[in-house]
């Protein structure tokens, strides 16, 4: 794919992705769904804090409705609650503008087909031609062009699923949350206030600029720092559209997609809800996990990274949770992507009901210490397909005399290749990912 990666097309605001863009995108799915089919489309719209997202926001209406769609506006929303709501409101197709975990600067269109699982590859093929004039899409006139609804109704209804997806009270829990000042700001609270815990926030005070900085789960020190000042009894922490999230134990430990996977998992399995009995981790989970998987009787299945390849592959089989070690966990039997404010509400589930905190839920799994660079690189293909890269991989994987790995993988998202090294001790991940990034510096943006 040209422009759109793992994770919709991403890109600098009005740099690498523009108006022009979303407005050619817009279009496209507005007649794409209704005018090519000889019927008027329905297109529910939802957006994260950046400024640039109102920008955004506008010129994807636009486009929608000059090409015959009804536009309908949710606003601000996670990401999850525009996969919902596609589904629960019967839209043709949804639109997120999101850049997820980046910086404000940065933004992105993510687009969900009418199953609220994310656009097929044949249909995105056919967007990036109409983007560059490869195909042209008419505009409609008269009375076929489109309209815009005010769809606030849509968010109260996705609030309204979240609490009625957890039977169970938190009268009395202590619950701290992190909303990164983006999407999760005018939802996780309400939601855990329904259920009765003493909810304690921060980071919910959007201006434009202020999502994903020093806060949230790229920065999760700061919710550790404040569950143990305040002496809460769990925290959770969203990324900037929440379809991730992060948790902090009673004594400040982070519990991360892996331990999440875990705890989630143990619990399903108990009580028959885990399909196949079998978990989907990706290929960058730790192997730590592995083996407590192995220690239970549970089987997983390693999905390639991305929540696109998770997913794909829990459908494919059949089971009902996977997720990756960035917090981004899917619950196959409730929704069709990540959804940081579910995740919390089952890990909330398994505490109450096992009446363990959640230190002692993931207390059995010893993971591996891991070490991630991140290479910032010219070309990504040339990189990876290098002899030269494969030869050092090889190399450090002898340093660690088989006990432990090496992974080498391009991002989905951004012009970087990952090394990942994973071993018993901190010292040797250092040496085997220093192995594989000297080989990358042929490849290397030099500053």
């Amino acid at each position: 794919m040209k422009y759109f990666g793992t994770d919709g097309f991403r890109g600098k605001a009005n740099e690498g992705l523009t108006v022009d863009h979303a407005f050619t995108i817009g279009k496209f799915v507005g007649w794409y769904y209704g005018a090519s089919q000889e019927r008027k489309a329905r297109v529910v719209i939802g957006k994260d804090t950046r400024r640039s997202s109102y920008m955004f926001e506008s010129a994807l209406v636009a486009g929608l409705v000059a090409s015959g769609a009804d536009a309908y506006m949710l606003h601000v929303i996670p990401t999850p609650g525009v996969c919902y709501e596609v589904v629960d409101g019967g839209f043709d197709c949804g639109i997120m503008v999101s850049a997820s975990h980046n910086p404000y600067s940065d933004n992105g269109i993510k687009l969900v087909d009418r199953s609220g699982s994310k656009m097929d590859e044949e249909v995105l093929e056919k967007v990036e031609a109409c983007i560059d004039g490869e195909l042209e899409v008419p505009l409609a006139t008269g009375d076929a062009i489109g309209r815009t609804v005010d769809y606030m109704q849509g968010r109260n209804r996705y609030i309204a699923h979240l609490i009625a997806s957890a039977n169970f009270s938190l009268q009395g829990v202590r619950v701290g949350l992190d909303c990164a000042n983006g999407s999760a700001s005018s939802v996780a609270k309400p939601v855990f206030d329904a259920l009765g815990a003493d909810v304690h926030v921060i980071n919910d005070a959007p201006n434009g600029f202020n999502i994903n900085v020093n806060c949230g789960s790229t920065h999760i020190e700061n919710l550790q720092e404040y569950v143990v000042r305040n002496n809460l009894d769990v925290g959770f922490a969203y990324d900037g559209d929440a379809d991730r999230c992060l948790a902090v134990d009673e004594n400040g430990h982070v519990v991360d997609g892996d331990l999440i996977l875990y705890a989630c998992a143990r619990y399903m399995s108990k009580y028959g809800r885990l399909s196949g009995d079998a978990v989907v981790p990706t290929i960058m989970s730790n192997f730590g996990l592995f083996r407590a998987f192995d220690e239970v009787g549970i089987k997983y299945e390693k999905a390639q990274v991305g929540d696109r390849f998770v997913y794909a592959l829990m459908r494919e089989r059949g089971y009902s949770l996977g997720g990756e070690q960035s917090g981004h966990v899917i619950f196959g039997d409730l929704e069709t992507t990540g959804d940081g404010i579910m995740t919390s509400l089952r890990i909330m589930e398994a505490c109450r009901v096992e009446r363990e905190s959640l230190a002692t839920l993931v207390r059995p799994v010893r993971l591996y210490p891991q070490r991630l660079d991140n290479v910032r690189v010219t070309d990504r293909d040339a990189a990876m397909a290098s002899p030269e890269v494969a030869e050092a991989v090889r190399r450090a994987e002898e340093t660690l005399g088989g006990d432990g790995r090496v992974l080498v993988r391009a991002s989905g998202t951004e012009p970087l290749v990952r090394v990942l090294a994973e071993a018993p001790d901190e010292a040797l991940c250092r040496e085997a990912c220093a192995v594989v990034v000297e080989a990358l510096e042929p490849f290397a943006v030099r500053d």
